[in-house]
């Protein structure tokens, strides 16, 4: 049987512009790895015979189980979904529903340089990556994120600071993010972890691809199945 955890809503912490974090209580038992993603949905997704998908949401969870809150950070501009309207106007106390959570991109340690690829929001499911190797630097001779960030909101910057295993980019352009990206690239054995939209993942893969990155340096927060189909 699946299981849902129904959770309280503690706070909600903006990150930035139309960007917010909102921190769940997290029960006792319930860990996860880094990277991981999880099913968010809200009240009433599942009052009738089939779930009502526009109340469910795929989502990353932006910290670490040693924080004691369970954080999922999105956007959420003024004209948006029913979803993101319902969750804004969420008053502190009342759940939400957690479920199938699991993580694709957990931290591989391996004595590569490890390069984080990320557009907007993406990085929240970086966030806690980059803590996990902050407090253990073992295995990763030097951790690099670049995040496309045209609404320059550098999100997480105070939190994630650069020092000598760890630098921090962000970019206005997705022109300056390839530039960046093709850079990289003379690293061939290098790990590259990718988070964004199918798009942003497609042509990130290409550029890869197209310098010769084999295809188990590339990692993305997918199924096994939907990764063969991208990394064909």
């Amino acid at each position: 049987m699946l299981q849902i955890d129904w959770l309280p809503l503690e706070q909600v912490t903006q990150e930035g512009e139309h960007t917010y974090t909102f921190h769940l209580k997290r029960p006792d038992g319930f860990v996860w790895e880094e990277g991981a993603h999880t099913h968010m949905a809200l009240e009433g997704f599942n009052a009738g015979e089939k779930p009502n998908r526009s109340l469910i949401r795929h989502m990353s969870i932006s910290t670490l189980p040693h924080e004691e809150t369970i954080g999922i950070t999105t956007r959420i501009k003024p004209e948006c979904s029913v979803f993101k309207q319902t969750l804004r106007q969420l008053k502190m106390g009342e759940k939400i529903a957690l479920f199938k959570t699991h993580s694709n991109v957990p931290l591989r340690r391996e004595n590569r340089t490890v390069y984080l690829l990320s557009a907007g929001v993406g990085l929240a499911t970086f966030r806690p990556i980059i803590l996990q190797h902050q407090a253990d630097r073992s295995g990763i001779p030097h951790m690099h994120s670049l995040n496309v960030d045209s609404a320059r909101t550098e999100l997480f910057k105070t939190q994630l600071p650069s020092h000598e295993q760890f630098s921090p980019a962000y970019v206005e352009s997705r022109a300056a993010y390839y530039d960046a990206v093709k850079a990289m690239t003379e690293d061939k054995e290098g790990l590259f972890y990718i988070v964004g939209s199918d798009e942003f993942l497609r042509d990130t893969i290409d550029v890869l691809q197209a310098a010769n990155i084999p295809a188990a340096q590339i990692m993305i927060d997918k199924r096994q199945d939907q990764r063969d189909t991208f990394l064909a």
